[in-house]
């Protein structure tokens, strides 16, 4: 299911594929600077879900955002966010070998979960 999805996902207007398989969609393109690398810090808002629409996870309903380094979450965000200028919003389809895997998150994310992430880049440091 997740396979057939990301193969349909790819043929939709606006969403780009880099070489590892991450698919991302520009939603807003900010205009500040980009993290460097992947030790950077960032800060940002976001909400997980599944491809049937269930959110696991997201700052939005905490009402506060959260602030990491990039080469501490899974390697879609890792890509991804270094994709984004500050102040853009992205929504990240993010296959299973690229997130949590055949692992998964016990309880929360299904073993070999594709991953939709909209994702708001606020600061880098």
């Amino acid at each position: 299911m997740s396979k057939q999805f990301l193969e349909e996902n790819a043929k939709k207007e606006g969403v780009k594929v880099t070489s590892s398989g991450l698919q991302y969609e520009v939603v807003v393109d900010g205009d500040g600077p980009k993290p460097a690398d992947a030790n950077a810090e960032v800060e940002v808002h976001y909400q997980g879900s599944l491809i049937d629409g269930t959110v696991f996870d997201s700052s939005y309903k905490r009402g506060e955002s959260i602030t990491f380094f990039l080469n501490q979450v899974i390697a879609g965000w890792t890509e991804g966010v270094q994709l984004m200028p500050t102040g853009s919003k992205y929504i990240f389809y993010i296959p299973s070998e690229l997130g949590y895997g055949q692992r998964g998150v016990p309880g929360v994310i299904p073993k070999d979960a594709t991953l939709i992430f909209e994702v708001e880049l606020i600061k880098v440091w």
